[in-house]
């Protein structure tokens, strides 16, 4: 009778603890996550921008990177000003409603992103390791195959795992040690309901999204490696190395700290630093993909001049002459 009553007094909103165990960093923390979020932000939309508009990145590579940049930036936006929010003004609380809707975005994200990862790395064997078959396989419907597939992917295990969430019960306490509504790790505290089938089902979620899309990714980078070991000119060979290790580096990041985080056991030892290495895979590789992806490119650079030149010319065409 009790666990019935306790069943009933369902809480109306969270708490998200962030970093509020650091007071006296709480300014310094805002300015150094706003100045990455805009640098986040103005990377991935600059991307999504140029990708469209200049006919030259019309090209699979581009689209994919596109695709990725765009959804940097709806992943960033949906965790970053909240997170900023509550740095500025020490407001914590969210409601359930609103946090339920913010987890349902990230794990869409999320899930979109790891395959999407793995056919960006896909696309670079076919276009190192089979050159002169890559027009033929990577046509514009594979394309468009891969990505969407990537995203409805995404969507999918984002809607499973959040309806089965509604369907608990929270009856409190009402605290996530987080900075944004990601309820896995606490389910058990907040929940007055049962939540193995929960739990379950987002380790065997986590398990496909990042242990397949992650072999896949190196598989492809061990086959693009051994063809670049056959390259003559050893400054040939050393700009590949640094561009597959720049790629190599920011993927282990993104998917090694999602398998910590997701996989490893629930242990009060490792919550704290379960919540640094969210970072790596929420905000840091969200402004870094732009810069290792395509801003170090030629054809991005070359692009990026074009559309500050064709700005320039517009906005003196639109000055009043005297």
């Amino acid at each position: 009778m009790a666990y019935r009553e306790e069943q009933n007094q369902t809480v109306s909103e969270f708490i998200l603890l962030g970093f509020g165990d650091l007071p006296k960093l709480q300014i310094l923390l805002f300015l150094l996550f706003l100045v990455i979020y805009l640098a986040t932000m103005a990377g991935n939309l600059l991307i999504v921008f140029l990708v469209i508009t200049d006919r030259h990145l019309h090209t699979p590579m581009y689209f994919f990177l596109g695709n990725l940049s765009f959804l940097e930036s709806c992943y960033s936006s949906t965790i970053l000003p909240k997170m900023l929010s509550a740095l500025l003004t020490s407001e914590r609380s969210i409601s359930v409603k609103a946090c339920l809707i913010q987890f349902f975005i990230f794990s869409c994200l999320g899930g979109s992103e790891c395959y999407l990862l793995s056919v960006m790395s896909y696309d670079r064997y076919l276009a190192i390791c089979k050159p002169l078959h890559y027009s033929t396989l990577m046509n514009g419907r594979l394309c468009l195959q891969l990505a969407a597939g990537s995203w409805v992917s995404g969507l999918l295990v984002g809607t499973s795992i959040t309806v089965r969430v509604s369907r608990l019960s929270f009856c409190g306490p009402n605290v996530i040690d987080h900075y944004f509504c990601d309820v896995i790790p606490d389910i058990k505290q907040i929940s007055c309901s049962d939540t193995h089938l929960v739990e379950l089902s987002a380790f065997i979620f986590a398990c496909i999204f990042t242990l397949p899309p992650f072999l896949l990714t190196m598989s492809s980078y061990v086959f693009i490696i051994v063809i670049i070991l056959r390259i003559p000119s050893a400054t040939g060979r050393q700009k590949a190395f640094s561009t597959c290790s720049s790629h190599l580096t920011v993927v282990g990041l993104f998917y090694g700290t999602l398998m910590l985080v997701y996989m490893l056991p629930r242990s009060r030892n490792l919550r704290y630093m379960k919540k640094i290495f969210s970072l790596f895979y929420t905000v840091l590789t969200p402004m870094v993909n732009p810069l290792i992806y395509s801003l170090r490119n030629k054809e991005v650079k070359a692009a990026s001049w074009k559309a500050v030149r064709k700005f320039k010319f517009y906005t003196t065409l639109q000055k009043p002459s005297f």
